[in-house]
């Protein structure tokens, strides 16, 4: 395969996964508006900041959003410069590999040459320079070989809430290629979410990246690792390809078939099972935001630690998060004595009181809200 210049982008493409439900952000956070359509930080949606910082890199008729159909509608109001082909929903939920293999199916028929990233919709990234740095190195590598690319984030500290990624050596430049600011290592060993000691002794080693769910690969790379390590998926790629280009007959196809694929993530699938795996250095700030703790972190907070999204007033309250999500016009004062650690969260239609410890539970709330009958317009 020839190598491209950092002025080709016509061969590069973004696809971008935004059909998860965000559940740990109830009860902003809803089916049809689920954490990636929300702005609850600055004033575009996570997944418009997500497309803002690939647009630099990548032309707009080559970006990819895929999504489901319930939160179909919403994605083409937020991104209504992405033509509306480029917005594909998935009609079951079928984890990341068929979202993946959907998405080199798309890329492929556009260009068998294509060199495509995977990204999610839902991170915080304020050193976006830095991050498109990476990632066109990434892009300018995976041209030039066989290379399976994973973003790996320098730990900021022992986080047990996300899987590690084990380096090697530092790997000199592709032959004929100048040295890129961005590292690249040999992935070593994919780690699932280990304990708190032991992600204390993968950062203290200076040798583990916390795998951030993002890739970059060629069209060819990808489908060859898929023939490779999981056959069916191969063959599913095969039938959408051709059809890729034809929207309605591949929503049919789709429709048809996807309830019938294997369920399982990209990992899984590929990224522990392929040999030529490599990690780009992501040396950028970095953050999934996956609950209402993590949306504290980026808040300013006031001398007690109260992190308040809203008209807030407190005797003896500290370290709380407060987020009013109500319509202006229904705003009230939101008041609280001795209340300490804790998550309050107001809608128009509902409340959250959750200390800061429980955060993840709030998942297993909006599950149970889904089997109340009274209940289930809340989800």
């Amino acid at each position: 395969m020839s190598a491209k210049t950092k002025s080709d982008t016509k061969d590069r493409f973004v696809i971008i996964m935004a059909g998860g439900r965000g559940e740990r952000f109830w009860p902003v956070s809803r089916e049809k508006m689920p954490k990636q359509l929300l702005t609850l930080l600055g004033k575009r949606s996570f997944l418009q900041q997500a497309v803002d910082r690939v647009l630099p890199l990548v032309p707009v008729k080559n970006i990819f959003v895929i999504t489901n159909e319930v939160q179909l509608p919403e994605v083409h109001k937020q991104l209504p410069k992405i033509p509306r082909a480029n917005l594909v929903a998935e009609p079951i939920g079928r984890d990341t590999c068929a979202a993946v293999t959907l998405g080199a199916a798309l890329v492929g028929a556009r260009s068998t040459t294509g060199v495509m990233a995977v990204l999610p919709a839902d991170h915080v990234i304020p050193d976006e320079t830095k991050f498109q740095q990476v990632l066109s190195d990434a892009f300018d590598l995976a041209s030039r070989g066989q290379a399976v690319i994973t973003i790996g984030i320098k730990p900021a500290g022992p986080d047990t809430g996300y899987g590690y990624i084990h380096v090697g050596q530092e790997l000199p430049p592709a032959q004929g290629a100048k040295k890129t600011k961005t590292a690249f290592f040999k992935a070593e060993q994919f780690v699932e979410k280990p304990d708190f000691q032991r992600a204390l002794e993968y950062v203290n080693s200076g040798q583990y990246r916390w795998n951030a769910g993002m890739f970059v690969w060629s069209f060819v790379t990808v489908t060859e690792g898929l023939q490779k390590h999981q056959p069916e998926m191969y063959a599913a790629c095969q039938r959408w390809f051709k059809v890729a280009n034809k929207p309605a007959k591949l929503a049919r196809v789709l429709g048809k078939e996807y309830p019938d694929i294997k369920k399982i993530s990209i990992d899984y699938a590929l990224m522990e099972k392929a040999q030529n795996v490599i990690v780009a250095d992501g040396a950028f700030g970095w953050d999934d935001v996956g609950s209402w703790t993590a949306l504290g972190r980026h808040l300013k907070a006031d001398p007690e630690g109260n992190c308040a999204v809203a008209d807030f007033i407190h005797v003896d309250g500290a370290r709380n998060i407060i987020f009013d999500a109500r319509t202006r016009d229904r705003r009230t004062p939101i008041a609280v004595v001795g209340l300490r650690d804790s998550i309050l969260v107001q809608t128009d239609d509902a409340v959250l009181l959750a200390h800061k410890s429980q955060a993840q539970k709030v998942k297993e709330l909006v599950r149970k809200l889904g089997e109340d009958a009274k209940l289930k317009k809340l989800v």
